[in-house]
């Protein structure tokens, strides 16, 4: 069974501020957009690699691919208005008629071989697999400008990508999903669904999403070491 990678870089990074989506900023030399596939590309259990980018700058991520001659990227699609209709778009690109489905977000451009790996293997054993890590933040739910509750962090943690699964069990949650989106990850519409239990293996601090200035400054102080 193949092993394939979606890398969304469809976004527009509009909390960035910059005048590029932020898939595009480069650090030290290269961007956010190769450092994401390099971290699939250079891992021997993937197999082919789907980039998913924003319409308008497709002319510019074919440079990138062209400069680097990846090996195992197959398909270069264009994006859709959200993260959710990008993701469908590209698991249904799928030929395969079974796989397994690495979904990840392009900003989280230091997503290690271990988590990469880890997630591969666990679905061997389950049909859906979450990258998570503990909250070392208390979590408040508000309503208004008012805290109504505080859960116990110990049973709480923070979502990572990549959100991995069986091809059949992801398309089937995009199809009962198609009008509905409110959804922010492919985790959640499993979920809602009840397609079936998703497993869990630690994600890494440093598998963080650049979102805003702040995260550019950190990205480079982690390459610099």
């Amino acid at each position: 069974m193949k092993n394939i990678a979606i890398i969304l870089a469809s976004g527009h990074g509009s909390r960035y501020g910059s005048s590029v989506p932020k898939q595009f900023v480069e650090i030290q030399g290269k961007t956010i957009l190769e450092y994401s596939i390099e971290a699939f590309e250079s891992n021997s259990k993937i197999d082919n690699i789907i980039i998913v980018i924003t319409p308008e700058y497709r002319d510019l991520a074919q440079k990138i691919l062209d400069k680097n001659s990846y090996k195992k990227i197959t398909k270069l699609l264009n994006g859709g208005l959200t993260r959710k209709e990008s993701s469908s778009i590209a698991v249904n690109s799928v030929d395969e008629k079974e796989a397994n489905i690495l979904i990840h977000d392009c900003a989280r451009p230091f997503v290690s071989q271990k988590i990469i790996s880890n997630c591969i293997d666990a679905l061997d054993r389950c049909d859906a697999v979450g990258v998570a890590i503990e909250t070392g933040d208390t979590i408040v739910r508000v309503e208004g400008n008012k805290i109504i509750s505080i859960p116990n962090r110990t049973n709480l943690r923070k979502i990572q990508t990549p959100q991995c699964f069986k091809l059949s069990v992801i398309k089937k949650a995009h199809e009962l999903s198609k009008e509905d989106e409110s959804f922010s990850d492919d985790c959640g519409l499993v979920i809602q669904h009840g397609l079936t239990d998703i497993c869990f293996i630690e994600g890494d601090v440093s598998n963080f999403k650049i979102t805003y200035p702040l995260d550019f400054y950190i990205a480079e102080k982690i390459l610099h070491k």
